[in-house]
């Protein structure tokens, strides 16, 4: 099975871009906002498992 490593600032940035194409202007806080509650929900319904790397 192949791991993949999901980051949030990596889905802020998939977001902000879409929104800028979508013909919104989020800020920084905002998308990095959203990433925070799609990568929530991506653990939530067991997509993904959040690993600490220390």
């Amino acid at each position: 099975m192949k791991n993949i490593v999901i980051d949030s600032d990596d889905i802020a940035k998939f977001f902000y871009e879409r929104l800028i194409q979508s013909g919104f202007v989020p800020s920084e806080e905002e998308t990095l906002i959203i990433a925070d509650i799609a990568f929530d929900y991506l653990l939530s319904i067991g997509i993904i498992e959040e690993i600490d790397d220390e």
